[in-house]
C-alpha cells in the first residue's frame, strides 16, 4: 500500500496558508472521496497459488533508527548508514551480489546523500548492477520496492533491491531557514498553494476536519511507545536490525566509537505526561511532539526476486508481493492516503479487513493514523503491533522499506498469512 505525503515548512514571508480545518480554499471537506479504480484480480499473481513468475521477498533488514542531530548516526554519512543493509540483505541469504540486476533507493533529502551509484560500489556491487533513486516523499521506501517489483513482473529483471535511506541530521528539516522564491502561479492557485502547508498543519486539519480529539491523539502516541518499548524489551527487533559501528563527535571535540543496534526514539511516557505537552504547530492545536513522528536517521533494504530465480539460486522465500495501490488525496490533509489506499488493495486482492493479520500504517502523525484506523475499520490489536513511527522514528525515504522489514518477522512469529 503506497500513499504520499507532501512536505513543506513554515516560511517567514507570509506564505504559510491558514489552517483549512473543516473546508479549505480548494473546496475539500470531510465528504471528499477518491477516484476508486481497483478491480478484483488486479494482483501480482494469484493469492494462494505459487507461480514461477511470482514476485517474492527473500530478505528484508534495517538499521536501528537513530535520533536526528543527537543520536548514533548524527556524524555518519548517509552512504555509511545504507551500505551495511545493502550488504546484509544479500549476505543473509548467501547471495552473490553479481546476481542483483537493479537497486532502487528511496531518498527525500538528497543533499545528505551522495547517490545510489556511490553507495552500490561501496557495498560491493559490480558495475553491471543498475541503480536509481525515487522520491515520493514519505512513501519513497515503498515506491522503491514497487519499482523493483514492477520490473520483475514486467520481465525486465530477475533480482533487485528496493531500499531507502534518510540522514535527517543537519538537514534543517522543519526549520524556518531561507527558502527559494516561490512561483507566483503556485501562490495564485489554491490547490497548488496547499502543497506548501507545513505537515504539522495538515495534521491539525485532519483532526479538525474528521473530529479527532486531542485525547485520541495522546492515547495513540502513548500506545505506539508502549508497544515499541515492550517489543524492544522482548528483543523482537534484533533479527531485523543490522548493527553498525560508527564514530560520534562529542561536544568537547573528541570522538567515541559506538555500535548503533537499538532504536533510540523509544521512551517511557504516560498519558498524563502527554496531556501536559503544548501543541507543536499552532497555539490552539491538538498535535504535539508526543503524537508526531520523530526526525530520524536510518536505512532499510528489501531483496526481491522472481520466484523461479529464487528457486534456481536455492534462496528461501519469505513472502510474495500480491497487490499495491496509489491514491492521491487533497494536499491540505496529505496524511490520509492509507485510509483510501488500503481499501483499494483489499478490493484487488479479494480480501476483507478481517483477513489481514497485521497492518503497518505509517504514524507520520497520530491524527492521520487514527483516521485511517477509523475509516478502514482496522482492529487495534492488528495495528502496528510493535509500534510505529511515533516511537521508532520516521527517516522519510526509509520508512516504507523499514515497515516491510518490521512486518515480515511479525507474520513469522504470529503465524499470520497476510500483511499490509
Amino acid at each position: 500500500v503506497l500513499c504520499g505525503h507532501v512536505s513543506g515548512s513554515a516560511t517567514s514571508n507570509g506564505l504559510m496558508p491558514a489552517s483549512t480545518a473543516a473546508k479549505g480554499e480548494s473546496g475539500f471537506d470531510a465528504n471528499w472521496v477518491p477516484r476508486q479504480s481497483a478491480k478484483p484480480g488486479q494482483t501480482m499473481g494469484s493469492l494462494g497459488v505459487r507461480s514461477p513468475d511470482d514476485v517474492v521477498i527473500v530478505s528484508a533488514l534495517r538499521t536501528a533508527m537513530a535520533k536526528a542531530n543527537k543520536g548514533g548516526f548524527k556524524d555518519t554519512h548517509a552512504e555509511d548508514i545504507l551500505v551495511p543493509v545493502l550488504q546484509a540483505v544479500c549476505n543473509r541469504v548467501g547471495l552473490d551480489k553479481r546476481h542483483v540486476d537493479d537497486i532502487t533507493i528511496g531518498n527525500v533529502m538528497p543533499g545528505a546523500f551522495a547517490g545510489p551509484a556511490a553507495a552500490k560500489f561501496l557495498a560491493g556491487f559490480p558495475e553491471t548492477t543498475a541503480c536509481a533513486t525515487v522520491n515520493r516523499a514519505c512513501s519513497s521506501g515503498l515506491s522503491a520496492v514497487l519499482a523493483i517489483a514492477g520490473q520483475i513482473r514486467a520481465g525486465v529483471i530477475d533480482v533487485g533491491i528496493g531500499a531507502g535511506v534518510e540522514k535527517m541530521s543537519g538537514s534543517g528539516f522543519g526549520g524556518a531557514g531561507k527558502r527559494p522564491q516561490i512561483n507566483q502561479k503556485i501562490l495564485n492557485m489554491p490547490i497548488a498553494r496547499d502543497t506548501l502547508i507545513p505537515m504539522g498543519i495538515t495534521s491539525e486539519n485532519v483532526s479538525e476536519r474528521y473530529g479527532i480529539a486531542r485525547e485520541d491523539l495522546d492515547r495513540f502516541g502513548f500506545e505506539s511507545q508502549q508497544k515499541a518499548a515492550r517489543a524492544q524489551k522482548q528483543q523482537l527487533f534484533q533479527g531485523e536490525i543490522v548493527p553498525i559501528t560508527t564514530t560520534v563527535s562529542k561536544g568537547d571535540g573528541s570522538t567515541v566509537e559506538v555500535t548503533v543496534d537499538q532504536d533510540e526514539g523509544i521512551r517511557a511516557t504516560t498519558l498524563d505526561g502527554l496531556a501536559k505537552l503544548k501543541p507543536a504547530f499552532k497555539a490552539d492545536g491538538s498535535t504535539t511532539a508526543g503524537s508526531s513522528s520523530q526526525t530520524t536517521d536510518g536505512a532499510a533494504a528489501v531483496l526481491i526476486m522472481r520466484r523461479s530465480k529464487a528457486e534456481e539460486l536455492g534462496v528461501p522465500v519469505l513472502a510474495a508481493l500480491r497487490a499495491t495501490s496509489l491514491v492521491g488525496v487533497p494536499p491540505d490533509v496529505m496524511g490520509i492516503g492509507p485510509a483510501f489506499a488500503i481499501p483499494e488493495v483489499l478490493t484487488k486482492a479479494g480480501l476483507k479487513v478481517e483477513d489481514v493479520d497485521i497492518f503497518e500504517v505509517n504514524e507520520a502523525f497520530a491524527s492521520q493514523a487514527e483516521y485511517t484506523v477509523r475509516k478502514v475499520g482496522i482492529p487495534r490489536d492488528r495495528l502496528n503491533p510493535v509500534g510505529g513511527a511515533i516511537a521508532l522514528g520516521h527517516p522519510l525515504g526509509c520508512t516504507g522499506a523499514r515497515q516491510i522489514a518490521t512486518l515480515l518477522p511479525q507474520l513469522q512469529r504470529s503465524g499470520g498469512r497476510f500483511g499490509i
